[in-house]
């Protein structure tokens, strides 16, 4: 994790900054998906959770020859005009090591009662005992909505940015630029 480069997203009267960040990380999964690519991780330095936002900026964090690679490509079109891409630059040595993480919730009870009944043989009265209503677990965290290419279905990616860590870890990042178990440069 050397290098880093920032698309920060340009004001529109007519389309708010979460819109406009669910379609560029959107078009960014896409491309890190082509390209088979699993050494670049997304940061966004505006992260808060009170109140929850990802802010206006997406970092893309990775070695300097992926990066190129990945801009080379021409996975902004139709955005260019929404964001402002800086330049490549190295990641300062004062950044500490984070996790940003997915956090998943179990938010749908009847999900979780037909799961239940299907894998325990349990009828709907006997789910319905087991998880009330009030086992909802909602998320007060930032996350993007995005739509799936395949289904069309939307779904929220729910992030959360854990304490510094004295060392950084290394390893690998899905498509979504996020790893269950490596860290990243934050600054």
């Amino acid at each position: 994790m050397t290098h880093y480069l920032d698309l920060q997203l340009r004001s529109d009267p007519e389309l708010p900054p979460h819109q406009l960040l669910a379609a560029l990380y959107t078009r960014l999964h896409r491309a890190l998906v082509q390209r088979a690519e699993s050494r670049i991780a997304v940061s966004f330095p505006g992260y808060s959770t009170a109140p929850p936002t990802l802010g206006t900026i997406l970092r893309l964090i990775g070695p300097e020859e992926n990066l190129v690679g990945l801009m080379a490509m021409d996975w902004l079109v139709g955005l260019r005009d929404h964001v402002k891409v800086g330049d490549l630059a190295e990641v300062p040595i004062t950044a500490t090591a984070r996790a940003l993480r997915r956090v998943q919730a179990k938010s749908s009870p009847e999900r979780l009662r037909r799961r239940q009944m299907r894998r325990h043989g349990l009828s709907a009265d006997e789910a319905v005992q087991r998880i009330p209503d009030t086992a909802a677990e909602m998320l007060r965290l930032p996350y993007v909505q995005l739509a799936s290419a395949s289904t069309q279905q939307t779904f929220r990616i729910f992030l959360r940015v854990d304490e510094p860590q004295a060392t950084s870890m290394d390893g690998e990042f899905n498509a979504y630029g996020l790893s269950a178990s490596a860290t990243i440069p934050w600054f």
